[in-house]
């Protein structure tokens, strides 16, 4: 039997009606460009509630907790301890091979999200590098890998709720290299490291007895995220995908250009960054964010996060000692230790701000390096 290739379609939002505590949000979702229309209707559907939360200002990362449940073909989902409590699939139709999913998403946000009462988390992305220049031939796109990360850092951009790109380091930095990324992450003022790798990209040809033959092509690609402190990987991740490559074996392809990014890769490639940025949100966003203190001269100081980071005027902040060391072993262990001293936001800047200190007497006691956080009761 010959399967319909489903084109992609352009997701739109609509507030159906709301009330102060809940909303119901009519969402219709993408259908990507695959051959399965159950794995169409599960993509669509995901797309949907991605763009139900965003619109709503709940938690993203929500939607990685309930993606396995969507895989289930029915019309409606229920669910319980969580932002999204019922999702109702209301129509899907298939034609001209587009498939179309509209959903209504009941959603309760929240204040207790950590992305609510936490400043943005500094992160700074590490270039993906093609393990094997070979696998790029095909398409000769051997700046794939360089083009990704930009678009990653876009994403981030756009959509992160916990962090706030701090660019793009031109070093090299690898796990095993703790030194060089704490090196670049205090250059930078970055509490993370994002670095990967495509370790993917080979094709395969799926032959057909009727029609053309079809080039399908891999991605895959792991990732490492590096506490900018320690040095130490504090998440790690492996991304798989397929996608069809309709462009001719023999031409060369511009992965700068609106016309790869639309085709079938370029969007498989685009849900596999989205992917990215969502487990990082749900697996990251709780870890406190720790601005440090850059300068202190008496009763005023100044901390390495500003309005990017969410820092506003006002903000009362609490103080901890750096009280690390080294044990017997020659290893260092790091300790904070919470201080008596309270700090308030007295002007911000675009990536510091000033702080006054209070009790003023005792501002003598602070030094360099020591960490402040948004002060919570």
């Amino acid at each position: 039997m010959r399967k319909r290739i489903l084109k992609p379609l352009v997701a739109c939002i609509a507030l159906a009606s709301a009330s102060v505590n809940a909303a119901w949000y009519e969402v219709t979702g993408v259908s990507t460009v695959l051959e399965s229309k159950e794995q169409a209707r599960e993509r669509a559907l995901e797309d949907a509630i991605y763009q139900a939360l965003k619109f709503s200002g709940a938690d993203i990362a929500g939607l990685t907790s309930i993606r396995p449940y969507l895989k289930e073909a029915k019309n409606d989902y229920l669910f319980s301890g969580d932002e999204i409590r019922h999702i109702q699939v209301l129509e899907t139709k298939e034609k001209g091979g587009v498939m179309k999913l509209t959903a209504r998403i009941d959603i309760y946000p929240t204040a207790n999200a950590c992305h609510k009462h936490q400043y943005k988390k500094g992160l700074v992305m590490g270039r993906f590098d093609i393990v094997s220049p070979q696998h790029a031939a095909l398409g000769g796109i051997f700046q794939f890998g360089d083009d990704f990360t930009v678009l990653l850092q876009r994403q981030f951009e756009t959509q992160a709720q916990s962090f706030v790109v701090q660019g793009i380091t031109p070093y090299s930095i690898s796990p095993t290299q703790p030194d060089v990324a704490t090196m670049v992450a205090e250059d930078t003022g970055a509490q993370y490291l994002l670095v990967g790798t495509i370790t993917d990209m080979t094709a395969t040809i799926d032959q057909k007895v009727l029609r053309k033959d079809q080039t399908n092509r891999q991605l895959a690609l792991s990732i490492d995220v590096i506490d900018g402190k320690s040095g130490e990987v504090i998440y790690q991740n492996i991304y798989r995908d397929i996608a069809s490559w309709p462009f001719e074996r023999h031409s060369k392809v511009d992965t700068k250009t609106a016309r790869f990014w639309a085709s079938p890769y370029g969007e498989m490639a685009q849900r596999m960054s989205r992917n990215i940025l969502l487990d990082l949100e749900s697996n990251l966003a709780c870890r406190a964010t720790t601005p440090e203190i850059v300068s202190i001269n008496g009763q005023t100081g100044q901390i390495n996060a500003g309005r990017i980071h969410g820092v506003k005027h006002g903000d009362e902040l609490a103080l901890w000692h750096n009280a690390s060391f080294t044990d017997q072993y020659g290893i260092h262990r790091t300790q904070m230790k919470k201080s008596a001293i309270g700090l308030s936001v007295t002007r911000v800047y675009e990536s510091s701000a000033e702080v006054a200190v209070s009790p003023v007497e005792l501002g003598s006691s602070i030094q360099i390096g020591d960490l402040v956080t948004k002060y919570t009761q």
